[in-house]
């Protein structure tokens, strides 16, 4: 789909700051609030702003902690469908937070999070594993997170602590 440039201004805005304002964007782009307003709707309607993101760190609050695996699956690929119905059939499990279709040594990347590390073994064995056409899951837990989505969860983001090289 070809989007303006008003479309992609505000695209650009809004990734940026999803909780800036109509009349905030309006003024940066000398356009009307209300044109904003429906650009902005029909982004939405047209599935291109999928969802606004709130991230919260659930393990900075004390009954909170969750334990977060990517978990690596090899699948045979269903003849007609690809690995697409496979992917659905994963991504219909509410524990389930993300699926990639990916090049490498495995098909697809699933993202998941439980209460403690039982529940996710019991998620793999007991419903990923035993999906018709996956071979091999292989199992990776996320022991910290620094930066998700460009945001840095930990530290402080104002000092740059990278090696400064120099020809």
């Amino acid at each position: 789909m070809k989007l303006s440039n008003d479309e992609l201004n505000i695209l650009a805005i809004l990734e940026e700051n999803h909780r800036i304002s109509t009349e905030t964007i309006a003024m940066q782009l000398n356009m009307t609030e209300e044109s904003v307003h429906r650009t902005i709707k029909k982004l939405e309607e047209d599935k291109i702003i999928v969802s606004y993101p709130t991230l919260i760190d659930w393990n900075q609050i004390e009954g909170k902690e969750t334990v977060v695996a990517m978990i690596d699956v090899k699948v045979t690929p269903q003849h007609g469908v690809g690995f697409d119905e496979i992917a659905e059939r994963i991504y219909r499990y509410p524990e389930v937070n993300s699926v990639y279709l990916m090049s490498g040594t495995y098909d697809l990347s699933v993202t998941l999070e439980g209460k403690t590390l039982q529940e996710v073994s019991k998620f793999v064995s007991n419903k990923l594993s035993t999906i018709d056409n996956v071979i091999s899951t292989t199992t990776h837990f996320i022991l910290k997170k620094y930066k998700h989505d460009g945001v840095i969860i930990e530290g402080n983001d104002d000092d740059d602590k990278r090696m400064v090289v120099t020809p």
